[in-house]
């Protein structure tokens, strides 16, 4: 087995969806899906580009897909040779986890087709393609290379007004329909060959036209540059696009795809793990690790990761909590420059969420559940669809889900703990801890008639039981977002007159007064046989099988929570909820503690998330359940090697691919397997390795010097250097 490369053998056009996700290249700028460069809007083509959001009419806000710049399509003597319109020998795609490079060929009676592209690592705006051709027989070639506007929505279209340019570069402009920002895309070619050149524009686009007569058994090769710039990158996005395209042109292919491979070996340099003793494991591992770190924002000084990365518009591209639970610890242990700048994003739409808390008549900061620019809410009221009646099922994840402020607050501490860095602190992070903690208070019950504080009509990980009482998680959440802020002024113990402006500046003297007394007495969960209750009356609810409510189901996709869903008023549960907690928080439980809820909850959930099995697994290396936290594993980092995932959430489209749990098999090799945890302010390795691995080796940065992780069969260390 090939551990570094994803291979698939045919054209299956039912696939496309899915192949589009799993053979994506991407640079954190945009991403562009795994079609062939000939493939119209019914395969799914799409250059999606991270942070650019657009509303038509009444839809849902979602991301710009651009024009594609490395369209390509060629006539042998009139007749069509490309997938979809001729009958292909064969066909092959594979992509290459080591570099990022997708490799295409395919065979017609008459011509073999060979191409290798990718989206730049080291010039985020630039997309490249080498595409070969080698005839069987004597003919008349047309080429079309060009920009082809057939653009691929789901909410769409989102692109108004085109304007072409031809020339040595080609140039394709267009702006959004919402807040009219330009999106550039250029296009140059550097044949190999003669050949008389036209050009035309259409419906579908703008295309250069070569012409030639070839021979049987000649190769002819043309290398593709195209840019893509906007107008929230330039304001000039057409000019940049065009000069940077000739530019790589200049360069040459080979100069561009090094360039490339230099960036991507730095990066795996600095992240990769290294797994002994099963090819299978090794590969989907190395699959997480590429799809995560594709999608990185290394262009940025403060921009996130969609949940569904860069490979489509699903979950409109919004930032959920995924990003400070999933995605910030790897980057946090191996590339800490990036984690700052996933923090920093919620530094900047700290104005964002003030607004949002008080929509609801709260103080402090109620981040949104689906953040888009400038933190605003993209989550609707109505995020399902009945399968029966076709009608938007009301949902409340927006306004219930507020263990969000909580998992932001969580990532700003850990990036301290890991990093020692208090700079991010200083610089808006201790601001965005302390208006989240003031959340908090604003948000909680006291009783009149106890000595308790609730957090009431709230949605913890759990989405199928909606608006509940004192969910285990949250309140742990807002707890620790409690003591985090007190935890400031000890930290900044050296800096007191800093501090004391700030809490001048944020007029919170009275929420600091606060603290200490909400802390005491916010409501702990209830316990039973040392099992925690997920919510207020969770044990009461009916105690089924997964079977019993699968059994009840009349539609595959009906949507299991809400209050009509067939999960509602049973314990069966969507994804990791307590289990989640007992992995976030691994000093405050013990190894019993950990064992009791894992027995209990497991059974009664679903796993109908991508991010569920990765916290089952980090707590089931703790009890020494490493067979079941093997197939944990594998299910969670083969998600984007199988395709097999969850496609619907009743009749909404929720496929891509799946960051969080990309994130999550890094978790689980480093901190289930390998066993890093931080204690006392030092880093230590509590290995569990499954039988399957006879080593794991992984480089980290603890507190600026780089370390490496070694963990064998006879125990772990760390290596310097």
């Amino acid at each position: 087995m090939d551990v570094w490369s994803l291979s698939k053998q045919g054209d299956h056009p039912e696939d496309a969806a899915q192949d589009g996700n799993r053979f994506l290249a991407a640079n954190g700028y945009m991403g562009l899906r795994g079609v062939p460069e000939e493939a119209g809007a019914d395969r799914f083509p799409a250059v999606t580009l991270a942070g650019v959001y657009d509303r038509f009419q009444d839809r849902w806000r979602e991301p710009v897909n651009a024009p594609n710049g490395l369209f390509v399509q060629f006539f042998l003597d009139g007749l069509p040779l490309s997938l979809g319109k001729a009958e292909p020998l064969m066909h092959s795609a594979q992509l290459h986890y080591q570099n990022g490079v997708y490799h295409r060929r395919t065979e017609f009676d008459a011509v073999l087709i060979e191409s290798e592209r990718f989206a730049s690592l080291a010039q985020c705006h630039l997309l490249a393609d080498r595409y070969q051709m080698t005839f069987r027989r004597d003919g008349e070639l047309t080429l079309y290379t060009g920009i082809s506007t057939e653009i691929w929505d789901i909410n769409g279209p989102h692109l108004f007004d085109f304007r072409h340019e031809q020339g040595e570069a080609l140039l394709t402009e267009a702006v959004t329909g919402e807040k009219h920002i330009t999106v550039a895309v250029a296009q140059a070619v550097r044949p190999d060959f003669e050949a008389q050149e036209a050009f035309e524009t259409t419906a579908a686009g703008s295309f250069r036209v070569l012409r030639r007569a070839v021979r049987k058994g000649e190769t002819l090769t043309v290398a593709l540059f195209a840019a893509v710039y906007t107008s929230l990158d330039h304001p000039a996005p057409g000019e940049q696009a065009a000069r940077l395209c000739l530019r790589m042109k200049e360069l040459g292919f080979a100069a561009c795809l090094a360039a490339h491979e230099d960036a991507w070996a730095d990066v795996w340099r600095r992240s990769l793990v290294e797994l002994t003793g099963d090819e299978e494991a090794a590969r989907a591992l190395h699959a997480s690790q590429y799809h995560l770190n594709s999608i990185a924002p290394r262009h940025s000084d403060a921009m996130s990761i969609p949940a569904r990365g860069l490979s489509g518009q699903t979950y409109k591209g919004a930032i959920f909590w995924d990003s400070e639970i999933f995605f910030f610890p790897m980057f946090a242990y191996t590339q800490p420059e990036i984690a700052r700048v996933l923090l920093k994003y919620r530094i900047d739409t700290l104005p964002g969420a003030r607004q949002k808390a008080a929509s609801y008549g709260y103080r402090g900061a109620f981040y949104a559940w689906e953040s888009q620019e400038g933190g605003q809410e993209g989550c609707t009221d109505f995020n399902v669809v009945d399968v029966f009646t076709h009608r938007p099922v009301r949902t409340y994840f927006r306004d219930k889900q507020i263990h969000i402020s909580g998992d932001i607050a969580y990532a700003l501490r850990s990036y301290y703990e890991i990093t020692g860095d208090r700079s991010l602190l200083e610089e808006g992070g201790a601001k965005v801890i302390l208006e989240c903690a003031r959340f908090y208070i604003s948000r909680a019950s006291a009783r009149l008639d106890g000595d308790t504080v609730d957090l009431n009509d709230v949605i913890g990980p759990d989405e199928y039981h909606e608006r509940v009482a004192n969910s285990a998680f949250t309140n742990a959440m807002a707890l620790h977002c409690l003591k985090s802020a007190l935890m400031l002024r000890e930290l900044f113990a050296d800096r007191p007159e800093w501090f004391a402006r700030l809490l001048k500046d944020l007029n919170y003297e009275q929420d600091w007064a606060l603290i200490p007394p909400l802390i005491a007495r916010i409501r702990r969960p209830r316990l039973r046989d040392g099992v925690i209750e997920q919510f207020d009356g969770y044990f009461e609810l009916e105690d089924c099988s997964l079977d019993d409510v699968r059994a009840r189901l009349r539609d595959p996709r009906e949507y299991w929570g809400g209050d009509h869903g067939v999960a509602g008023p049973t314990q069966i549960i969507k994804q990791a909820d307590v289990i989640a907690l007992l992995a976030l928080f691994p000093g405050d439980f013990t190894d019993r503690e950990v064992a009791d809820n894992w027995q209990y909850y497991e059974p009664r959930t679903e796993h109908g998330s991508s991010l569920s099995a990765c916290m089952y697994a980090l707590t089931a290396c703790r009890i020494g359940k490493t067979d079941e936290a093997w197939e944990l594993f594998l299910r969670t980092a083969n998600i984007d090697v199988s395709g097999s995932s969850k496609q619907w959430a009743g009749e909404i489209y929720i496929g891509g691919t799946h960051p969080a749990a990309n994130g999550g098999a890094w978790m689980i090799a480093a901190l289930g397997f390998a066993g890093l945890r931080i204690r006392d302010g030092r880093p230590e390795l509590h290995p569990s390795l499954p039988r399957q691995i006879s080593r794991l080796r992984f480089p980290i940065v603890w507190r600026g010097e780089r370390l490496t992780v070694e963990v064998t069969r006879e125990g772990g260390r760390f290596l310097r250097g």
